[in-house]
């Protein structure tokens, strides 16, 4: 499985591509600000083609780019129903003084084609099947992705693509509109605490890590029971 990326845009919002393989179909993982250029550098240095943008949350910050991506490649972008509103009203995902700072306006639209996704589906695009597991905390729709291609199945560490619900050593904030500390704490312990230490986690925002890791280091991880293994 190929999976490549690059952070986009002032908020260094990492957008993913994810396929089977070089030269092969893809799927494009949130195309935050200015991801276009960057974007299709990477398409075209992989000769892939993209036939879906994944979300893993509404805020503008991830979702900017994702109608000249989808409409330019006639592809549809998948959201969770709980943070579609935000694709076409960015301002309901940000706290007062944010939306303050853009004027109260910021004038976004849905692509042409939009598909919803819920908790345990399983997506079949590009060759892989991507579980989805809904994981509310940073906003009420938030998810994150398990990609696997037949190919690999079986073979090397899970890789899981968390969006703002976690970080390397941190995890998403919960003070904006939609968030909610408890059910994130909840999230991070019944999707994230249950893989095993040696699952690959690419968050939204920073470096690569691991679950172990953050198992090990993470400070809001600290004491948070996982089910089957206790404290």
């Amino acid at each position: 499985m190929l999976v490549a990326g690059f952070p986009a845009g002032s908020f260094q919002t990492n957008c993913y591509v994810v396929a089977s393989g070089p030269g092969e179909a893809c799927v494009v993982v949130d195309p935050g600000q200015d991801a276009v250029e960057p974007l299709d550098a990477l398409l075209a240095e992989h000769r892939l083609t993209p036939v879906a943008v994944l979300l893993t949350h509404g805020h503008f910050d991830h979702t900017f780019s994702v109608t000249p991506v989808c409409d330019g490649h006639d592809i549809a972008a998948w959201i969770h129903p709980e943070d579609r509103e935000m694709l076409a009203d960015p301002m309901k995902g940000l706290s007062r003084e944010s939306a303050a700072f853009f004027g109260g306006r910021l004038e976004m639209r849905e692509p042409k084609s939009v598909e919803e996704m819920t908790d345990g589906s399983s997506l079949d695009l590009a060759g892989l099947t991507l579980r989805v597991d809904h994981t509310p905390g940073h906003t009420r729709g938030s998810v994150i992705f398990t990609p696997t291609s037949a190919a690999d199945e079986g073979q090397g560490a899970e890789v899981i693509i968390a969006g703002d619900t976690l970080f390397a050593g941190s995890i998403g904030r919960t003070d904006l509109p939609g968030g909610d500390h408890g059910q994130m704490l909840a999230s991070l312990r019944d999707k994230l605490l249950t893989r095993s230490d040696d699952a690959l986690v690419l968050p939204g925002h920073g470096a690569t890590t691991t679950i172990g890791r953050e198992r090990a280091s993470n400070p809001f991880l600290q004491g948070l029971p996982v089910p089957g293994r206790g404290l």
